[in-house]
């Protein structure tokens, strides 16, 4: 798929106080050995709950998440309900009717939908988002200014203007995105308060392949995801030379992300005038790391630097081999 989850990573330039609810939900069709629904819930970015109707697992990831499930039983059951029942027929639903619409006999077919909203518990703004996904392409995105679908190819029209017309699911989308979604973020704040307004600050190293290759600033380990990083040349942030990657996920839920710097028009007695600079979200002191060769983290050995003595082992280990080799096909002979 085109990346379809990565259309929708949130307040990763800002620095704003913001919290997400994102619901990651793909159906399947003809696919082997594979679930036919699987929906991901993350709050802030990190996965709070798991379900898969194949396995008939519901598994909340968090601590507070299984807090929420013991006060408040109809929330468990909501949960159950959506996930076992009411989504999969839905999706079932969904991808018969594309095939048919796009004239696709059999095949292995996959609907994605993300869903949820942004809220920013300082000003009280949320922003609420609802795209599909169908075989590898993004779709249909529901606007909330015009309450109808965004045709995101042209094979989608059609759909569009059906789903349009139906003004009951119009409602009901505009319901949960508005109001649900934005009703089950604020208690998951509530709940989660502690982990998800923790701290964590990162390791941050300098790698780099070859004394050629750009030198990289990595940093993994922290958390939230508002996090910034940069280089700088005498105190001055560049933009020239510089290549930001995205901010990725770690298995464990904290985050990572990295900036290179291309020094190629760098001179050795300038490599002192710069640095790099993470900054974490809430957190008033910066880390900074100097652009030194010593501090360098890197696999590469120059063949000046190879050991004499483990290429002269290695060729008289082959000769040897050789050696006994050919003893072995004297005597067989």
């Amino acid at each position: 798929m085109k990346t379809l989850f990565l259309l929708l990573l949130f307040c990763h330039v800002s620095l704003a106080v913001k919290h997400s609810l994102t619901f990651f939900i793909t159906g399947s069709s003809g696919v082997p050995n594979i679930s036919e629904l699987v929906i991901a819930t993350e709050v802030d970015g990190s996965l709070v709950g798991y379900c898969d109707i194949n396995k008939k697992i519901l598994e909340p990831k968090q601590d507070w998440v299984k807090k929420i499930f013991e006060d408040d039983p109809q929330h468990f059951k909501r949960y159950t309900l959506q996930c076992f029942e009411r989504v999969p027929n839905l999706f079932k639903v969904l991808i018969q009717d594309l095939k048919q619409r796009l004239n696709q006999s059999g095949g292995i077919h996959i609907l994605q939908e993300i869903v949820g909203c942004e809220w920013d518990d300082v000003t009280g703004k949320v922003n609420s988002f609802l795209k599909l996904g169908y075989d590898g392409e993004d779709f249909l995105s529901f606007d909330l200014k015009t309450l109808s679908w965004i045709a995101l190819k042209p094979q989608a029209v059609t759909t569009k203007l059906m789903w349009d017309a139906d003004k009951a699911i119009t409602k009901d989308n505009v319901n949960f995105i508005t109001k649900v979604s934005p009703g089950f973020l604020k208690q998951y704040v509530a709940y989660g308060n502690s982990s998800l307004q923790r701290k964590d600050l990162p390791s941050v190293s300098l790698l780099q392949k070859t004394p050629s290759s750009p030198v990289s600033c990595h940093a993994t380990g922290f958390y939230p995801d508002s996090a910034l990083m940069f280089w700088r040349k005498d105190g001055e942030e560049l933009h020239e030379d510089v290549d930001h990657g995205e901010i990725l996920p770690n298995h464990d839920g904290s985050f990572q992300m990295s900036v290179d710097l291309n020094h190629s028009s760098v001179t050795p007695e300038d490599w002192r005038r710069y640095d790099c600079v993470f900054q974490l979200s809430g957190v008033k002191n910066d880390i900074v790391t100097k652009l030194d060769k010593a501090v360098i983290r890197t696999n590469w050995v120059s063949p000046s630097e190879f050991p004499a003595g483990a290429v002269i082992g290695v060729v008289v280990g082959l000769l040897l081999l050789a050696h006994h080799w050919t003893l072995h096909l004297e005597k067989e002979q």
